[in-house]
């Protein structure tokens, strides 16, 4: 069949090489490396799903309100900065 095929330069030059070594003509080249490009993709193994396991981190701190994220941001941020500053006296 006969069709024309837009081919990266790259790529390109890679198979004109490939013809120019093996004493073979472009057009093999090409339909052997789509033969083998397309045989490997059926053969490889089909992956099984990533499953994660959930694991308990423990509830939230007494006092800690989790459905006001920003001001728990707020709180977290200014002990850690407040922690820094102790650590430089």
């Amino acid at each position: 069949m006969r069709t024309t095929l837009t081919i990266d330069d790259q790529i390109a030059e890679e198979l004109k090489m490939l013809a120019f070594e093996s004493g073979r003509s472009f057009k093999e080249v090409v339909n052997e490396s789509l033969r083998r490009g397309l045989a490997s993709r059926r053969a490889a193994p089909k992956s099984r799903p990533y499953r994660m396991k959930p694991v308990s981190l423990g509830g939230p701190m007494p006092g800690v309100n989790l459905d006001k994220a920003l001001q728990l941001a707020e709180i977290l941020e200014d002990e850690g900065i407040r922690s820094k500053l102790e650590l430089r006296k």
